[in-house]
């Protein structure tokens, strides 16, 4: 019996048409390794397609490359040889490739007081590409953390002062009586408000870096801020974390500035972009301020 050669009409020359920026797939499910894990990715990946006569890229190729980042740890390396691995079986076709990749990244973190601890998860995306035979990796991380509004505490402060002066009027005082009265309901009249915020940090990265900092950008962020949202706790935790709100008054304005001079401090990052969204109790929209710079 004759064996038939199988059509590949993706390589059937047409008429010189415009090349196309790129060409691919997106919502690709990849296990990925990383700090000691395999983590559940979505990737997307594709070319260039600089030849006008060419039908399309051969996108079977690009996905079974994938395949690399299953079986080694994912660093800058990995994803350079992967899109080199990319450009090379599209030779002709193609000169640029990039993928994305996006995963929850899972750190274990302690509770502020107590010997508690709890997993956190972080939205990461990658952004890895090649273009003009240039290389560079982008890595994006969403933080949450509480933000206390400092308006609402000054005037929370005046409602205090306001029922001081209304239960003590034009009297000696006793220092008991005043702690007491500090202690109650009946004195603390009146709380600010906070909000679940979120901090999303897009870095581009020094091509020369071993690994990937991701753990090292989430803790800078944390501790820029002072006030990262919580997992286990106790009362002795959670009254840490309401001094910890209490100390790191902040309108979004203060959380982005915070953040881009924290960023700006990075030795490993070339540009970062920012943007915090601190999720309105008061008003039924968010606020939200950005920031960028590039070295």
């Amino acid at each position: 019996m004759t064996s038939l050669t199988l059509p590949d009409i993706a390589t059937q020359p047409q008429e010189q048409t415009a090349p196309l920026d790129w060409v691919g797939m997106s919502g690709i499910a990849l296990p990925i390794q990383f700090a000691g894990q395999t983590m559940a990715a979505i990737a997307s990946a594709g070319v260039s397609l600089v030849d006008g006569t060419a039908r399309g890229i051969h996108m079977s190729r690009l996905y079974l490359a994938l395949e690399s980042l299953e079986h080694q740890p994912l660093t800058p390396l990995a994803l350079r040889h992967l899109l080199a691995d990319f450009i090379a079986s599209h030779e002709g076709l193609s000169d640029a490739a990039y993928i994305d990749l996006s995963f929850d990244y899972l750190l274990k973190r302690p509770a502020l007081i107590s010997p508690l601890a709890g997993w956190k998860h972080y939205p990461i995306t990658l952004r890895a590409k090649i273009e003009n035979e240039m290389f560079h990796v982008e890595l994006s991380v969403g933080v949450p953390y509480s933000s206390t509004c400092p308006c609402s505490a000054a005037l929370a402060r005046q409602l205090i002062q306001q029922q001081f002066e209304a239960d003590f009027p034009e009297q000696s005082l006793e220092r008991e009586a005043v702690v007491q009265w500090l202690g109650s309901s009946e004195g603390i009249v009146a709380t600010p408000h906070s909000q679940r915020s979120e901090a999303q940090i897009e870095v581009r990265l020094k091509n020369n870096l071993a690994a990937l900092p991701i753990k090292e950008l989430i803790d800078q962020v944390e501790a820029s801020l002072g006030t990262a949202v919580q997992t286990a706790v106790k009362r002795a935790d959670e009254q840490a974390f309401a001094l910890a709100n209490g100390q790191n008054l902040m309108f979004c304005e203060d959380a982005a500035r915070r953040l881009h001079k924290a960023l700006r401090a990075l030795e490993w990052a070339t540009a970062f972009k920012l943007r915090v969204v601190h999720a309105e109790s008061l008003h039924a929209h968010d606020a939200v301020a950005a920031s960028q710079w590039q070295w």
